[in-house]
């Protein structure tokens, strides 16, 4: 499941990922959000934390992130990646080359600072 996270800027959309991360998490949850940010906004940032109780995600859901990157690659402006997972820290780290904003993981405790970095100006 992904939840819209509030209290952020509007030019940041922010979710967390709770339990098994499905195709229809993003189909239904994050690309209307990420969307909607698009429409009033050059630039957007993304905010994105693994909750304690995230327990994966679906390939078909991995699929979508990436179209929804690709499909608007030059827009992104910053990445925080929060998450004491370890394979996608290291997957996050070893694809960071591709991302066109700027990225940082987070570990779970740094998670105030995380959100206080996507948002500064």
């Amino acid at each position: 499941m992904i939840e819209v996270l509030k209290g952020f800027p509007d030019s940041v959309t922010a979710f967390a990922c709770h339990g098994r991360v499905t195709r229809d998490d993003y189909a239904t949850v994050l690309i209307p959000v990420v969307e909607k940010a698009l429409k009033t906004h050059d630039k957007v940032r993304l905010y994105y934390e693994t909750a304690a109780d995230f327990t994966g995600i679906d390939p078909a859901a991995v699929w979508q992130d990436t179209k929804i990157g690709i499909g608007h690659f030059s827009r992104w402006e910053r990445f925080a990646v929060v998450t004491d997972v370890e394979w996608i820290k290291y997957s996050v780290q070893a694809f960071s080359f591709l991302m066109p904003g700027e990225l940082r993981v987070f570990p779970a405790a740094d998670a105030a600072q995380a959100r206080q970095w996507i948002a500064a100006t």
